[in-house]
């Protein structure tokens, strides 16, 4: 029973992981607590690791993705090649023990526009592109391989410098 990545509205994360879980159907929303400046106060919020995403674990998905999508706030499956993407439990499992045991991490990216990067995750893992931009947290990629000339917006920690 693999572990299929569903993308979500925007700032839905949690709450179609909690009607997924209502439905008895198993999920994983990766979240982690941070702190939030306001202009009078600080608090503590807890917030999804991956925006727009969580994990849902299927037993047949032909069948199963139907009852997941029909879920408010739920868009589609990410899709690879063809079919639709597939996360390993050792994935799942490395992500939960990042996330317990390296509390309040945050990553940083050393990467310059015109850099050449290695794709670390996703999709597009292995890949290799050059860094066309920088915005934000997300770089955008020029990616030639199997002939075809691709761009594609990544985050940065999906990024390792060559």
């Amino acid at each position: 029973m693999p572990w299929y990545v569903l993308y979500t509205n925007p700032r839905n994360e949690k709450k179609v992981a909690q009607r997924l879980s209502e439905k008895n159907i198993q999920v994983f929303c990766p979240v982690q607590e941070t702190i939030k400046q306001w202009s009078d106060r600080k608090k503590k919020v807890i917030e999804p690791v991956f925006k727009s995403y969580i994990f849902v674990h299927l037993n047949n998905y032909e069948t199963d993705q139907v009852e997941v999508l029909k879920t408010q706030g739920a868009v589609r499956f990410l899709w690879w090649m063809q079919k639709p993407g597939v996360v390993r439990d050792s994935e799942i499992e490395a992500i939960k023990n990042f996330l317990n045991k390296y509390k309040g991490a945050t990553l940083v990216a050393n990467i310059q526009e015109g850099a050449m990067v290695d794709i670390t995750e996703g999709a597009l893992i292995e890949q290799t592109g050059r860094v066309i931009k920088i915005k934000g947290n997300k770089a955008y990629l020029h990616i030639h391989s199997i002939g075809w000339n691709i761009t594609a917006e990544l985050p940065l920690q999906s990024l390792k410098k060559q």
